[in-house]
């Protein structure tokens, strides 16, 4: 996406933060969080200190946010994990996808090796083909540890790739 801008997010950035965060957690369908959770409780998560966050932002509007972080402690912090939120008017419009990139690249410059997600929803078929297309693996899934609001109880992926 021509003259996007990804930075890393700044205190002054949570309340645009929490406008992209809200919506998503109070759908319920891609999250765990529950969706009453408050915004302290999302900004903690979001800004905690052992996370890099970042912001995708255009002319000054924050399209999108990403956290990265060490998947493990210790032997396995080589692997990062990552989560990724793009506001509802930015969908489909490349911001995910340009999030992505600079994300591989940011984490290997900080010294990662590999990215794994933990727990991305199978139903969320938008995230998985986009991991997909960006080289990501389906390492495995776990059955029914999702309790979505109106699939019920469905599986979730574990996804991988090497940076």
């Amino acid at each position: 996406m021509e003259n996007l801008i990804l930075r890393k997010a700044t205190p002054q950035d949570a309340s645009k933060l929490w406008e992209i965060i809200e919506p998503i957690i109070r759908a319920g369908e891609t999250y765990v969080f529950s969706p009453d959770s408050s915004k302290e409780k999302m900004l903690a998560y979001w800004l905690a200190p052992d996370k890099e966050t970042y912001v995708a932002e255009l002319k000054g509007e924050i399209l999108g946010t990403f956290f990265l972080k060490a998947n493990q402690p210790d032997r396995g912090s080589h692997v990062v994990n990552a989560g990724y939120m793009v506001s509802s008017n930015s969908s489909g419009k490349g911001v995910g996808k340009a999030m992505a990139e600079f994300s591989f690249a940011e984490a290997k410059r900080l010294g990662y090796l590999a990215m794994q997600f933990n727990y991305v929803v199978k139903s969320n078929t938008v995230a998985v083909n986009l991991w997909k297309k960006l080289g990501f693996s389906i390492v495995g899934e776990i059955p029914e540890a999702f309790d979505h609001p109106s699939l019920g109880m469905i599986p979730v992926y574990v996804m991988y790739r090497r940076l």
